[in-house]
């Protein structure tokens, strides 16, 4: 019997709303968007519950609560800026693509890179522009943006991140050690000063980079 993703996909956001997450436009976009095309083949009849999956590389697609929790924390309004580091399967920037103007994406694994691109592009979201290498270190030739997101756990909060928020920005990041981190969202204020608000506890892959975890040889 084929499994009706549709029913699956009504599922997992009746799980999500209960959980708390109440922002509406981000409940609308993540009832939209197919997220077993996101993930292998064999791995798409597990793709609407509530846990992270692996998509090659050692990377995984973070549980959909998460994704909705850290698009939630955003607060986008539709005409926002979005830099994303950690592009993976390409799920989350799918998420804020239909949620602002324009989403900047970095992987440094160019395959991983490469199979977004092609699922970003079968949805129709040409919004998205990704990009191959560190992302630790932002998209500084883009930057001021409205908002970052980050989905890999850093060591400390990077600074090149927190320069390239706009005033007036939030970002959201997992921080913390490699075994587990603590959500945080970071807001700037117009003058510049930066707020930091610890949130829930979460485990996320390592943040590979200059100013993230140095590469495994």
């Amino acid at each position: 019997m084929q499994l009706n993703f549709d029913i699956a996909r009504k599922r997992m956001m009746d799980q999500i709303i209960a959980r708390g997450v109440a922002d509406r436009r981000v409940i609308e976009a993540m009832s939209k968007i197919r997220r077993h095309l996101f993930v292998e083949e064999a791995m798409a009849a597990q793709a609407y519950s509530d846990t992270s999956l692996p998509i090659g590389e050692r990377q995984t697609i973070s549980q959909p609560h998460t994704v909705a929790l850290m698009t939630e924390s955003l607060k986008l309004t539709g005409r926002e800026k979005v830099l994303e580091i950690g592009t993976g399967s390409g799920y989350q920037a799918a998420v804020l693509a239909t949620l602002c103007d324009k989403v900047y994406t970095i992987e440094r694994i160019r395959s991983l890179a490469l199979r977004a691109r092609k699922v970003l592009d079968s949805h129709g979201l040409l919004n998205v522009n990704i990009r191959i290498g560190d992302g630790s270190c932002g998209w500084p030739d883009e930057a001021p943006f409205d908002a970052i997101i980050v989905t890999a756990g850093a060591p400390a909060l990077p600074a090149d991140l927190v320069d390239q928020l706009a005033p007036g920005g939030r970002m959201v990041i997992p921080v913390g050690d490699e075994a587990a981190q603590t959500m945080l969202i970071i807001s700037k204020d117009a003058d510049g000063s930066v707020k930091t608000e610890r949130t829930i506890g979460c485990k996320f892959v390592k943040l590979v980079g200059k100013s993230g975890w140095q590469a495994e040889l």
